[in-house]
């Protein structure tokens, strides 16, 4: 009998936008942020849709990080286009 498998996570990828922030934050702030990555990369429904975008704008309060992204057609991949920490 195999393993059950997990929820399947996307691959995540960041523009340059979000690059730019990303060598901005310091460690304690780039922890915070990746765990919020894994939680989109798990479920991409997570964030709160942008109207008129294919945009999605997700902002945890608790650890003060604010994400947004896009998710490709197949849900394979999540494109991050700018991160806040």
């Amino acid at each position: 009998m195999s393993p059950e498998q997990g929820a399947r996570r996307s691959q995540v990828v960041m523009v340059e936008p979000a690059l730019t922030q990303l060598v901005k934050l310091d460690a304690s702030e780039t922890h915070r942020l990746d765990r919020a990555i894994v939680a989109i990369s798990v479920n991409p429904a997570l964030g709160t849709a942008v109207p008129g975008t294919l945009l999605r704008d997700y902002a945890d309060e608790v650890d003060g990080v604010r994400v947004i992204y896009y998710v490709t057609a197949l849900r394979t991949i999540t494109i991050v286009a700018y991160v806040e920490a």
